[in-house]
């Protein structure tokens, strides 16, 4: 898609509202939804000191956007305190504070703010080489239930363009910052960014530092067997005694056998035990997936 196919400001209005109404008055319509005025907990002062973008209130955010769109060539920062609607994509399998702090920021980078959510299919994912551990109904549920998220889109796709911005009268597409060089980030998305930065309607998130590493969740062919959770609860029941959830008295044994893993175990607290045999478990699906598939 070159420049030329990207639509002006005047179609958007025009388009947006087939009976010639300008995009404000347009997005007046959405006078139900108040400026945000609800009370936040403040973050504790070890979350201020290890997490960047833990503490900044709605005029750091704002300031920051307004400087941002300003001192872009296309974009600028409305002036009308009417409610923009903002839009933030992705899969949201695991969601992190990083997440929730990119909606944060989303949310509050307007004084009114329509906050919407697309939720990338299994069917999209998959396509992609990514394969979600949680269903698409249940991804889209957890961002339902987010503080920030107004609107969530089910259908979203996965790489926007003007005709998507126009239909779903998007304001402004929310990008953490770093993204276009992160070489995880799917260059076939940030194409549709690109159409986006061209409108001038991306404002930065900024990304929050100071996460712990997001923990492996590890794929395990559906096909097998034996399921992840059957083989773990058997991997339970084998224990000497099977008395998983109580704290077993120490072992004196110094066996350096193969038994040796299950003595340590024996050795461990409940929610220790239930830990070490989950890495375990991790491991024998790992060495699964490295095995040539049968037939």
């Amino acid at each position: 898609m070159d420049s030329s196919s990207v639509l002006s400001d005047e179609d958007y209005d025009l388009i947006s509202n087939p009976g010639q109404r300008s995009l404000e008055s347009s997005i007046a319509d959405l006078h139900h939804i108040p400026a945000l005025n609800t009370y936040e907990i403040p973050p504790s002062d070890a979350a201020r000191e290890r997490l960047s973008a833990v503490a900044l209130s709605p005029g750091d955010i704002q300031a920051y956007v307004q400087n941002a769109l300003n001192s872009s060539s296309t974009g600028k920062y409305p002036r009308d305190n009417v409610t923009l609607r903002v839009y933030v994509d992705g899969v949201f399998d695991v969601l992190t504070i990083g997440h929730v702090h990119q909606l944060r920021q989303a949310k509050l980078s307007f004084p009114s703010v329509h906050l919407i959510v697309g939720v990338l299919s299994d069917e999209q994912c998959r396509a992609h080489n990514t394969t979600p551990h949680f269903s698409h109904l249940e991804r889209c549920e957890l961002m339902r239930h987010c503080r920030w998220v107004d609107e969530v889109l089910h259908d979203a796709p996965w790489t926007v363009n003007d005709r998507f911005i126009i239909d779903k009268r998007i304001d402004y597409l929310a990008l953490e910052e770093g993204s276009s060089v992160n070489p995880e980030f799917d260059k076939e998305r940030l194409k549709g960014y690109d159409v986006a930065k061209r409108l001038g309607r991306v404002l930065p998130t900024r990304m929050t530092t100071g996460l712990t590493a997001a923990p492996l969740l590890v794929s395990y062919n559906a096909s097998a067997d034996t399921t992840p959770f059957r083989e773990l609860a058997e991997m339970v029941l084998e224990q000497p005694g099977r008395s998983t959830f109580t704290h077993p008295p120490p072992t004196t044994s110094t066996t350096t056998s193969a038994d040796s893993k299950t003595h340590d175990l024996e050795a461990l607290g409940a929610m220790e035990a239930l830990e070490a045999m989950s890495n375990e478990l991790a491991e024998r699906c790992a060495r699964k997936q490295r095995q040539p598939a049968r037939g």
